[in-house]
């Protein structure tokens, strides 16, 4: 049996606890192959588990570290990581979330989760930076032509359930963090949607609470649609320069640039 083969086999031994004769055969048998199997994978979901909290910390929060760890555990058998790098797997864990029974009185995890994750992506994407000069293009150019392009890692998220104020809530402490969890729970009962932008500053990825003008301004640029076009569907009331500012203030913007189409 080659490396890959053997190491295939390991993963199917892991994952549904059937060793694979032909690997055994190859290394110890009976109690003492068990015993190292169940060694290999209790160090695997440790590993898992710690490789998920380190993304899904605000979840971890939310279920409690033993039942996070059992989750953790089962997702990893569901769903094991297929490459090295381990800060690239859970991308799945959202969504299985959301279909997992035992979460049905959770509703909003998933979205939670979601956020997690991009928050997770937007600090481990490239950096860029502003291109300044590009910005003398909206005074010189047809806006027609012309594309905002924000940061790499930007993200817009929406959900149908108060996601923006459940990470804030986690990230407060004492009488501050007793008040915005009564918020929070106010916001849950009357299902109350949120927009969050998921954008870098320095090192450290920011959640930006949005309405919903502000997240379909968002929407479009991630889109690729033309300042044109996203001014239109913005409405009258949109203030670009008030958004602008903010969004050169927050380091949304990567360039100005001019479309081929």
């Amino acid at each position: 049996m080659n490396e890959a083969r053997r190491q295939q086999a390991l993963l199917v031994a892991l994952t549904t606890g059937n060793a694979c004769p032909q690997m055994l055969a190859l290394r110890e048998t009976g109690e003492r192959a068990a015993r190292g199997l169940q060694a290999y994978r209790s160090n695997a979901e440790a590993i898992a588990d710690r490789a998920l909290a380190s993304v899904f910390s605000t979840v971890q929060a939310m279920v409690g570290e033993s039942d996070f760890t059992h989750l953790a555990c089962e997702f990893w058998r569901a769903h094991p990581p297929l490459r090295g790098d381990l800060g690239e797997w859970g991308g799945g864990f959202p969504a299985w979330l959301e279909a997992h029974t035992a979460m049905a009185n959770w509703p909003y995890l998933g979205d939670c989760a979601r956020l997690d994750l991009a928050l997770h992506r937007n600090e481990r994407a490239a950096e860029a930076p502003l291109d300044a000069a590009s910005l003398a293009l909206l005074e010189a150019a047809d806006p027609s032509r012309l594309r905002i392009q924000l940061m790499p890692g930007v993200a817009l998220l929406r959900s149908a359930w108060p996601i923006a104020s459940i990470y804030r809530a986690h990230q407060l402490e004492g009488i501050e963090a007793e008040r915005a969890f009564d918020a929070v729970r106010e916001a849950i009962a009357a299902q109350l949607g949120e927009s969050v932008l998921v954008a870098r500053k320095g090192w450290r990825a920011v959640a930006h609470r949005f309405d919903l003008r502000s997240a379909g301004w968002t929407q479009d640029l991630l889109d690729g649609v033309s300042l044109a076009a996203a001014l239109d569907n913005a409405g009258e009331g949109f203030d670009f320069a008030a958004w602008l500012a903010t969004a050169l203030r927050e380091s949304w913007i990567e360039a100005v640039v001019v479309s081929n189409d």
